[in-house]
């Protein structure tokens, strides 16, 4: 298997497009989802059949429906069988607060348009304006004469949705750059990320996922300290050598995935 197969079968992807060609993170989508059906859920098909023919989002049409769906499954997996969705889940459901910080985690991980837009967000300060324009030139410089003028426009704006559900942005016209309290559950989520991808030790506490977060590594091994009583992860530090692992989300098959990242 290669690695990049791997890396995909455990949920992250390796598309060059993405979802926010169309949408957002779809938070408002993914909390009526999870609300509906139970978190036991495991195939594709039954998030599927909840969408489209049960119209458990309240949608108009069935082609609406559909894209729903499709667009969800593209940013979260919507299937047991990646490793991913199934810790989004597992965190969702016993840390109410982090489910955006959850959400923006996963579809970072998901989707490249929303990537590419991090360093900007994550660089500007609190209290600074972004714009839309800033966005805009972030995606054309990344793919030139890809994109009309229309779709760089309704791209960034759905990114600076994204941004501002996610709780890193405020403001319905103007956008300005805010701060928010990182949860216990969205540090832990992070970390295992950063496992999965092969990052082991002290360079996990600054990963790209943890800066994602906006999160100091003292700041975050205290976070995992208090998540590694409750369960969620193994955390072991003696002097300045830390462990961290996630034998209670992580099945055997997972594991040999994960060792060809490191």
């Amino acid at each position: 298997m290669t690695q990049s197969s791997s890396i995909e079968k455990l949920g992250f992807s390796i598309s060059i497009s993405g979802a926010h060609l169309s949408r957002t993170i779809m938070l408002s989508e993914l909390q009526q989802l999870f609300d509906y059906l139970p978190e036991a859920t495991a195939e594709k098909e039954v998030y599927f059949e909840a969408i489209v023919d049960d119209n458990c989002l309240s949608k108009r049409s069935a082609r609406t429906r559909l894209l729903t769906a499709r667009h969800l499954a593209d940013l979260y997996g919507l299937d047991n069988a990646f490793l991913l969705f199934r810790a989004l889940k597992f965190f969702w459901y016993r840390a109410e607060s982090a489910r955006s910080q959850l959400a923006l985690l996963l579809a970072y991980a998901r989707d490249p348009i929303l990537r590419m837009s991090a360093k900007h967000i994550l660089s500007t300060s609190p209290g600074v304006q972004i714009q839309r324009q800033e966005i805009e030139d972030i995606i054309s410089n990344q793919f030139p004469d890809r994109f009309s003028e229309a779709t760089l426009r309704s791209t960034a704006q759905n990114i600076n949705a994204t941004w501002t559900q996610a709780g890193y942005l405020t403001g319905k016209v103007k956008k300005i750059r805010c701060t928010s309290e990182v949860s216990e559950a969205a540090l832990c989520f992070a970390l295992l990320m950063a496992y999965l991808r092969g990052t082991r030790g002290e360079e996990l506490f600054t990963s790209e996922y943890v800066q994602l977060l906006n999160c100091r590594p003292d700041k975050a091994i205290d976070l995992i300290e208090s998540s590694a009583r409750k369960g969620w992860a193994v955390f072991k530090r003696v002097g300045s050598v830390v462990e961290v692992a996630f034998p209670s989300l992580i099945n055997q098959q997972e594991m040999e995935w994960v060792r060809e990242q490191a």
